[in-house]
């Protein structure tokens, strides 16, 4: 543990810790709104220890939420943690060994940037694990304590923390905005999106979209 400690400086576990207390306040208002949208507070525990994937969590909940099938929350969330592919590719050698499978349900878009940040092997294995570590343990005691919160609550968007979900996934798209054939893709999906959300059930507007990507390549 101490050879483990020695390899990260403390810039790196401050900036570790401060990302793993961001992740648990935004578990936070995800266990809150879970509740307060009328879900029990074991659906946010349970699927925050099982899935441990932000987005996908908030995604299922708010279309759930919204009238939505959850089968369309459930695949819709399938195809946002399909970026874990090319994540796990690249840090595969950071996941060798016999905990590859805690490493892989570790994966998260922080764990893999700190882990990239890094020079040399035993600094991005070091930097991998103790990024996942922290925003598993913050991540599921900030759900678990909003969970409770929202039941005593009731009515979160008083508080305005159904703001919270759009706000994360924005966050997560808004870097890959940078790239002028991303931005094309995502107006095309958005208007796809749009325009079908007056004829079609609460969620399905939202596997459509990814059709934008289809325009994308037809553009190429």
């Amino acid at each position: 543990m101490r050879t483990f400690y020695r390899t990260l400086d403390r810039r790196l576990l401050r900036d570790v810790a401060l990302v793993a207390l961001a992740d648990g306040v935004v578990g936070l208002s995800y266990g809150a709104i879970s509740t307060g949208s009328g879900f029990g507070a074991w659906l946010p525990v349970v699927m925050s220890l099982l899935v441990f994937a932000g987005a996908a969590q908030f995604l299922f909940v708010g279309l759930v939420a919204a009238g939505g099938s959850p089968f369309a929350a459930a695949v819709a969330g399938l195809l946002i943690n399909s970026r874990h592919l090319p994540f796990g590719m690249a840090v595969s050698d950071v996941l060798r060994g016999r905990g590859r499978a805690v490493g892989s349900h570790l994966m998260t878009d922080e764990t893999v940037a700190f882990a990239l940040a890094q020079d040399d092997a035993r600094r991005r294995r070091a930097a991998y694990w103790a990024c996942g570590a922290g925003i598993f343990v913050c991540w599921n005691l900030g759900v678990l304590a909003g969970a409770f919160a929202g039941t005593v609550i009731g009515d979160t968007d008083a508080f305005g923390l159904d703001a919270a979900f759009p706000a994360v996934l924005l966050a997560l798209v808004l870097p890959s905005l940078r790239e002028k054939q991303t931005r094309q893709a995502a107006l095309a999906g958005s208007a796809i999106a749009v325009g079908a959300t007056p004829i079609l059930p609460a969620g399905l507007p939202v596997l459509l979209a990814l059709a934008g990507a289809l325009v994308l390549v037809g553009w190429r």
